[in-house]
């Protein structure tokens, strides 16, 4: 109930969000799958989330981690960051506080101070999930939204298609081949006043530079 909860919440907030239920199935999607972030809850079946974590970072992956558990001692809190966790979580907690803790370590893996992204006229809100050109608000739907949110914090960096498809979509949705390209080619529209290109780098991905 708590995961179909965070799930639907984070959601709602434009993040793509994949549920493992047990220990096993996360450390196997952590090995094969690239994530932003991953919250795991110490109490998982299987193996807990801490044995999740130590195989992690036994691999040498940095993707941020987000502690959840019932263990508020000072012991569990130091157990959990010394096995290589972000940051620590203690139940009940509030959504709200949940939603700015994810944003927070996601702009820490990609070295932002700021809760906002700036790249010449365009400002993304990360709190507000929100788009703006001039500081008037660009109308995006909500993975158009994730779409420039991803290119804009990777400005000058290639992003490749797997790295959208990742970062766009869940593991239950249907994925129609040509899916990032149609996204891109409408994102790319909304986005041509506004002083900035998103390039296709041919057998590589997507770049995005000023316009010229």
């Amino acid at each position: 109930m708590l995961a179909d909860a965070i799930s639907r919440a984070l959601s709602q907030s434009a993040h793509t969000v994949d549920v493992a239920r047990d220990g096993a199935q996360a450390d196997a999607a952590l090995a094969t799958d690239s994530f932003d972030l991953a919250i795991l809850d110490v109490g998982l079946p299987h193996f807990d989330g801490f044995e999740v974590l130590r195989r992690l970072r036994a691999r040498r992956s940095r993707v941020p981690v987000l502690i959840l558990s019932v263990r508020d001692g000072v012991e569990d809190r130091v157990a959990g960051l010394d096995l290589g966790a972000d940051d620590y979580l203690t139940k009940p907690f509030h959504l709200f506080e949940l939603e700015a803790r994810v944003r927070a370590l996601i702009r820490r893996a990609h070295a932002m101070s700021s809760p906002e992204i700036v790249h010449g006229r365009l400002r993304i809100d990360v709190a507000g999930r929100r788009l703006y050109c001039d500081d008037q608000p660009v109308e995006l739907t909500s993975r158009e939204f994730a779409m420039a949110e991803m290119l804009l914090m990777r400005v000058g960096r290639v992003v490749t298609k797997q790295q959208l498809v990742d970062h766009l979509y869940g593991w239950e949705e249907g994925l129609s081949s040509n899916a990032v390209e149609v996204l891109v080619h409408r994102l790319r529209k909304k986005l041509e006043d506004t002083g900035i290109d998103i390039r296709t780098i041919r057998g590589m991905g997507y770049l995005v530079e000023h316009a010229a």
